[in-house]
């Protein structure tokens, strides 16, 4: 095909954002229809609601006994914050970081937190650190998928099942996407607004029994907030993981959860929600190896993000440009194929090397995928030829 014509198939769904994520395959506003609304959250429904998305989420994600899961305000930030503020002190930090939100995570640690004994284990966008490395008898703080750096966790095995300290995993482009080693993780973090295509706003956090002896055995130092609190005298207040939020949620967001959950569940459950990302990523996969102008930006397929995929251009008049031009042309390319309707939201985050970063999780279907890379291809060489003739 001529890289200049345009194609003549767009996607069905042109919603390729890392977040918020699309929503899942038939979605409609009318299975909100049924949402509690104008009632108390407290009321026995409200309650019997909020309770099912956590039953939900613990049958789908085939979590351990003894796993606490709560819903939480302020997303994953509020959630992974929650977690830091209530559990971090006694022992030595050890922050790994390999793109932007890891970086907030060390960012809190020391300037807000102002703990002493903290080490930053830092990677460049597109790499990941030496996993090990990492002291175990600290508290390891990370983010298992990197949502803005194109990379993930490979697996859980470099995690010790002895480990002296907590890990504390920022999930939220992870969970439900990625097979999860549950017994390595103590605390995860996750936000209903990415990888089921939520609505925002609402955080999950995920405590094992070890994460729970901490909270029960420690009291920090510091003011807690009351958003952040999760004991009742000396123990962990079980009302938090039972339905009874510490802020009022919204209902409407709780009802959309649900339908998430409830498609997860008819269409096969967490298996066939992996299944998805594979098949996604697999047909974005084909499409970057047949192209000579762009690439992903990781380059070990190990440790290669499958949800949130980001690519950089590698065509050498592109590379020879400045930043500021480099961001320019992507931002050109993006409003073109917005414009179009065939991608939207798919520049990279601010915050990393200029290129694009593509959702593949799993309310994403593959053949979208599939007909998104023409798009691609016609757009940059459309900008690129337009930059050329000025």
């Amino acid at each position: 095909m001529n890289t200049l014509q345009k194609p003549d198939v767009r996607p069905a769904n042109p919603n390729f954002s890392s977040g918020p994520c699309s929503k899942r395959p038939g979605w409609r506003p009318d299975v909100l229809a049924n949402a509690f609304l104008g009632r108390s959250h407290r009321h026995a429904t409200g309650k019997k609601l909020l309770k099912e998305v956590i039953d939900r989420t613990r049958e789908v994600l085939k979590l351990p006994e003894g796993y606490r899961v709560g819903i939480v305000p302020a997303s994953d930030t509020g959630a992974v914050e929650m977690a830091m503020w209530s559990v971090l002190g006694p022992r030595g930090v050890e922050v790994l970081s390999w793109e932007s939100f890891g970086k907030q995570w060390a960012v809190d640690v020391q300037k807000q937190l102002k703990l002493d004994d903290v080490k930053l284990t830092d990677a460049p966008y597109g790499e990941i650190p030496d996993l090990s490395k990492v002291d175990f008898s600290r508290d390891v703080i990370f983010t298992w998928n990197g949502t803005t750096g194109g990379v993930k966790s490979p697996n859980g095995d470099w995690i010790p099942a002895d480990r002296e300290g907590l890990t504390i995993v920022d999930g939220t482009s992870a969970v439900f996407a990625m097979d999860m080693p549950w017994d390595k993780i103590d605390i995860c973090t996750y936000s209903w607004q990415k990888a089921m295509g939520g609505e925002a706003a609402h955080g999950m956090l995920v405590l094992s029994p070890r994460a729970v002896e901490r909270i029960e055995s420690y009291d920090p130092p510091w003011p807690m907030p009351k958003v952040f609190r999760m004991k009742k005298g000396d123990k962990l207040n079980e009302e938090v993981f039972e339905g009874i939020t510490i802020n009022t949620p919204s209902m409407l967001c709780v009802e959309d959860a649900l339908d998430g959950l409830k498609w997860a569940e008819s269409i096969g459950g967490l298996n066939a929600l992996l299944k998805r990302v594979n098949s996604s990523f697999t047909a974005l996969s084909a499409w970057v190896d047949s192209a000579d102008w762009i690439d992903f930006i990781c380059k070990d397929p190990s440790v290669r993000s499958d949800t949130s995929v980001v690519l950089v251009v590698t065509d050498p008049w592109f590379t020879e440009m400045d930043e500021a031009n480099q961001r320019d042309f992507i931002k050109k390319l993006t409003g073109l194929l917005d414009k179009e309707g065939a991608a939207f939201d798919i520049g990279s985050h601010r915050d990393a090397p200029p290129g694009l970063r593509i959702w593949c999780g799993a309310t994403v279907e593959a053949s979208d995928i599939a007909a998104l890379g023409p798009w691609l291809d016609w757009g940059f060489h459309t900008v690129k030829s337009e930059l050329q003739e000025a």
